[in-house]
């Protein structure tokens, strides 16, 4: 009697990168502590096209967010506010979010240290995807997103009927329309 191995089960990109990205997730945020920037929680952060910004992430950012965060709280649009930012401005997916995300405040004081942390970790996290050999796939976050949203793996929270188009300011919001300095 021949035995045939099992088929060995495969692991997903989110699965793989889950520790290594905590790791310099934590590092990341301990950074940006030390420099101690104000969250306004005017939710700028998340409305993208408002206010001027594009959040890019890698492929593995991309996957891990897909497959831990929570369901997403506004209606999947082509690439105007992220969908995990609920009707107060917060946002949904804390412990999942990318190294843009993490790195991103309003605070006018940390203005000069962001790109550099930025540029520091975001080098770090092209040597790690270099050296465990993911792909890279650097791009808005609606180009990692969409697939995810045709494919089921992400629901659109909107109800039936309704159309996609610009997000409207998030209620209470007290942010003046245009980029802030």
């Amino acid at each position: 009697m021949t035995t045939e191995p099992l088929p060995q089960p495969t692991t997903s990109l989110a699965d793989e990168a889950r520790l290594p990205l905590r790791a310099l997730y934590g590092e990341l945020d301990q950074a940006v502590a030390d420099l101690a920037p104000v969250c306004q929680l005017s939710g700028r952060c998340c409305r993208f096209e408002e206010y001027g910004h594009t959040l890019f992430l890698s492929a593995a950012e991309a996957a891990v967010l897909i497959a831990d965060a929570p369901p997403t709280a506004r209606p999947f649009d082509p690439g105007a506010t992220c969908p995990w930012q609920d009707r107060h401005g917060r946002c949904t997916a804390r412990e999942a979010r990318p190294l843009g995300c993490r790195v991103y405040f309003c605070d006018p004081r940390y203005d000069a240290q962001a790109p550099v942390l930025t540029e520091r970790f975001l080098t770090r996290l092209k040597e790690i995807t270099d050296q465990r050999g993911w792909p890279w796939n650097y791009a808005p976050l609606h180009r990692h997103l969409a697939p995810a949203y045709a494919s089921g793996e992400l629901f659109d929270p909107r109800e039936p009927g309704e159309v996609v188009g610009l997000a409207s300011p998030i209620a209470g919001s007290s942010a003046p329309p245009g980029r802030q300095p």
